[in-house]
């Protein structure tokens, strides 16, 4: 290493000083946020209301009650390029708690993404996050923990905290799965599966141009290890398909598009409004959003998924069955009849007994008869009730009306019609 890297190094190091000091320790920084915290969401059109244009859900019945939001406790695994916008989008909404789980810093290099700027480099991703998320809303309670989850040391503590770090220290409302690897998501997997907690799992594809997101209800749909990546399933280390000086490509658009895409299930899910998607997948290239539900897998290598799979089959036997009851037909009458109208008898039932109609079948002279109707018949209306337009003469036609044969020609016929 040169002199002018070490130099850098220290210069950059400096610079990190400097934002610390500016972000915790700026005067003012903490009465500030105390000040602009809000005690209870109103619906009043202020400027200086923060949830005015949330409480407006409300308002046009959208969402039933809105400001149930913040009894809500919602753990993000994950502050990368997804899990940082996420965590934004739940901020601003006013989610009550956010658990931040992530063990990486941030660097230059994810400057091609959302939410991280600059100077915020070399600083561990939660605590970035954590700064920058209280001062967009200091209502929200911001929880973060610089951990790996898949260490086993370390998922005990996260076990944990998904099990007692509800706002009332029960356990969380969802869990949120914005990692970028197979061994993370199985560990949310895992958890999820022994507290049988539901949880979303998100992430973008290595070309960036596509992404997806599955809400997982254990025993219920499939969980992760229920239908595993097909490189996984194939027996092959996903470790070995990282290069040296090859990176997978990533676009803030694909990511936004899919961190919305969970942060607005994740509402519907909490708050009780619209249809929450099962698996909803996004590609760019043509503006693809298919959608599935996928069942869950009886022969599952996850002992705790095939124990919430016997206890959901076991939950729907027990729930009381829909039996359909025959309603009274309700007999439509008027006092007042003066139109004459009335409704058609039913066609002749067969009985119970006998293949012979009820009602004897008339002959076919007699529907003949009883098709034609005279003329003062055929006329007779109600009062105030008259044709519109005059009925056609139904008398015989007259010898000269009729057309006789002849032996003039075309020319002649024409001849004649011209005269006329």
């Amino acid at each position: 290493m040169s002199l002018e890297d070490v130099e850098n190094i220290k210069k950059r190091i400096e610079n990190f000083k400097k934002t610390l000091i500016e972000l915790t320790e700026a005067p003012g920084t903490k009465e500030t946020a105390a000040e602009h915290k809000v005690r209870e969401m109103s619906a009043e059109v202020v400027d200086s209301n923060p949830y005015s244009r949330l409480m407006a859900l409300q308002r046009m019945g959208i969402v039933k009650n809105y400001e149930d939001i913040r009894k809500y406790t919602v753990v993000v695994v994950g502050v990368g390029g997804v899990g940082s916008v996420t965590a934004e989008m739940l901020t601003r909404c006013g989610i009550g708690k956010l658990v931040l789980f992530d063990y990486d810093k941030v660097e230059l290099a994810n400057m091609n993404r959302l939410f991280y700027q600059p100077s915020q480099a070399g600083l561990s991703k939660v605590t970035a996050a954590s700064m920058t998320l209280t001062r967009i809303n200091p209502d929200v309670k911001i929880e973060t923990y610089n951990t790996n989850i898949t260490l086993t040391a370390q998922f005990e503590e996260f076990l944990n905290v998904l099990k007692t770090g509800g706002i009332n220290g029960d356990r969380v409302d969802l869990v949120l799965s914005c990692v970028d690897n197979y061994e993370a998501r199985m560990t949310i997997n895992a958890a999820c599966n022994e507290l049988g907690l539901n949880w979303f799992e998100s992430g973008v594809s290595e070309n960036a141009v596509c992404g997806h997101i599955q809400y997982i209800v254990p025993g219920e749909s499939a969980c992760f290890a229920c239908a595993p990546p097909l490189v996984v399933a194939s027996d092959i280390d996903e470790k070995t398909l990282k290069k040296d000086g090859v990176c997978a490509a990533s676009l803030p658009t694909t990511m936004g598009v899919v961190a919305g895409l969970l942060v607005q299930n994740s509402l519907k899910k909490l708050l009780g409004f619209g249809t929450v998607s099962w698996y909803l997948g996004y590609n760019a290239l043509s503006d693809f959003f298919p959608s599935m539900m996928i069942k869950p897998n009886p022969n599952c290598s996850d002992n705790f998924c095939l124990k919430q799979q016997t206890e959901f089959k076991n939950r729907v036997k027990e729930e009381p069955e829909c039996t359909n009851v025959d309603l009274p037909e309700d007999i439509v009458t008027h006092e007042n009849n003066e139109w004459g109208i009335s409704l058609a008898e039913d066609e002749p039932t067969l009985s119970n007994n006998t293949t012979e109609l009820v009602e004897p079948l008339k002959t076919e002279n007699e529907n003949k008869n009883n098709s034609i109707k005279s003329d003062e018949e055929y006329l007779s209306l109600n009062e105030g009730i008259e044709f519109a337009y005059q009925s056609a003469d139904r008398t015989a036609p007259n010898e000269e009306s009729l057309v006789k044969d002849t032996e003039l020609n075309i020319d002649d016929l024409r001849e004649q019609l011209s005269l006329l």
